[in-house]
């Protein structure tokens, strides 16, 4: 085996224990948040005020990451991030933590991971061999799927037991042993010229841009993702929860399931794809995956009344998620220089998930103004869904869930079918 892959082994376990440690912070922080005026705009506003800093500063990172040492990369933002909670920890302790506190480290954070994902994918892409690049991609997504079936059984126990100074407390000692890990053990090739190749940040960008501009079929797929990412964000990061519990009675327990099915969901996901059950055909294999996920997951969560039906649609969402994430990978690697990858995964972070935010915010906002209300009036389409959706609480959400359901699998289709024009 590769020695280089087998410190990788090394290095995605430590990395997988780190991010257990901040999931166990990120759901801590929205019981706490949540406790504080139980809005759910709230909890919107968090996700918001990560993903913003995010996209924005990708676009000049990558300049950066090309040109800086990936490892040294990883660490300052890691430190970083230990600094932004040790802040919580004492502002907690000291009972001045506020709600806007939360907002301000979210967007330190946000700013740290848009230097620390480009410079992590670059990482892989030298520590890995390229004929296991998609069953890397298959362990990282078991690893991080394993942690959302985890971070809230452990997170709201720890949460009950010592409140968030001990959720805190154990994110800083995952830190401190991912650091160590990284720092003593883990070697990262760099390049040759590394000082020389220095530029500025809106050079960086702009070659970022040019080099895609030129890979047209990458563009596409970018683009396409971009699409699909708000389609998917519109229900499943603010909808599901909502939706859930409106349509059970509050009943946490039935939430948690779901939640849980959809983390093994993308765990079997995953080690299909690190056992090499998946499709040599990478571009198929993003879209078809894409598809299914839509149309068996969106329309059935939609369809669903209860536990079994919504823990079906979970698994279904969730278990073609890695074999996109791997196809993607898979191109990416093979086709961009490993000199400019800093500069174009930068890129293309900026890109895709520019619509994440709007996904989010539209998708509180449709689902209190528009869908809700549209439900519980008197005409006569709503007929027609309620025999689909049934009535009361959660239905305009659940129809939400049909449009995303049809929509995203549309233009799942679609989006091949614009790939495979460009490719030729």
């Amino acid at each position: 085996m590769n020695h280089n892959y087998k410190k990788y082994i090394v290095f995605w376990l430590s990395q997988a224990v780190s991010q257990l440690g901040s999931q166990l912070t990120g759901f801590a922080l929205i019981l706490w948040a949540y406790s504080q005026n139980h809005s759910a705009m709230t909890v919107s506003l968090m996700s918001f005020f990560n993903y913003v800093p995010y996209i924005l500063v990708s676009l000049a990172a990558g300049a950066f990451v090309d040109s800086h040492s990936k490892k040294g990369i990883m660490l300052v933002s890691d430190t970083i991030a230990a600094i932004c909670s040790v802040v919580v920890l004492f502002l907690s302790m000291s009972g001045g933590l506020r709600v806007y506190h939360i907002y301000m480290v979210n967007f330190v954070i946000g700013l740290t991971s848009a230097f620390q994902g480009p410079a992590s994918a670059v990482a892989v892409g030298k520590m890995v061999p390229e004929e296991k690049l998609a069953q890397v991609s298959g362990m990282n997504s078991f690893s991080g799927n394993l942690i959302m079936v985890l971070a809230p059984v452990l997170s709201a126990s720890l949460f009950a037991f010592g409140g968030l100074t001990m959720v805190l407390v154990v994110d800083l000692s995952s830190f401190v042993f991912a650091f160590a890990v990284l720092l003593l053990l883990i070697y990262i090739p760099e390049n040759e010229r590394l000082q020389d190749d220095k530029k500025s940040i809106f050079e960086g960008c702009a070659e970022g841009f040019r080099y895609l501009a030129r890979q047209k079929a990458i563009f596409t797929i970018i683009i396409t993702m971009a699409l699909l990412n708000f389609f998917s964000r519109l229900t499943y990061e603010n909808i599901l929860s909502p939706m859930i519990l409106a349509r059970s009675g509050n009943d946490s327990l039935t939430l948690g399931i779901v939640n849980a099915v959809m983390g093994i969901g993308g765990i079997a996901g995953g080690i299909l794809v690190a056992a090499g059950k998946f499709s040599k055909n990478s571009v198929k294999m993003i879209y078809f995956s894409a598809m299914l996920s839509f149309l068996l997951g969106d329309l059935l969560m939609g369809m669903g009344r209860g536990v079994v039906l919504w823990s079906f649609a979970g698994l279904m969402a969730s278990l073609p998620i890695p074999f996109i994430n791997a196809g993607q990978n898979v191109i990416f690697y093979r086709t961009v220089p490993t000199e400019m990858q800093g500069r174009v995964f930068a890129v293309r972070n900026a890109i895709q998930f520019c619509t994440v935010p709007v996904g989010i915010l539209l998708g509180g906002f449709l689902a209190d103004y528009v869908f809700e209300p549209f439900m519980a009036a008197e005409y006569g389409v709503v007929s027609a869904l309620q025999l689909l959706v049934g009535k009361g609480a959660g239905s305009g959400m659940a129809v939400m869930f049909l449009c995303t359901g049809l929509l995203g699998s549309f233009f799942s289709y679609v989006c091949y079918r614009i790939y495979e024009s460009h490719a030729e």
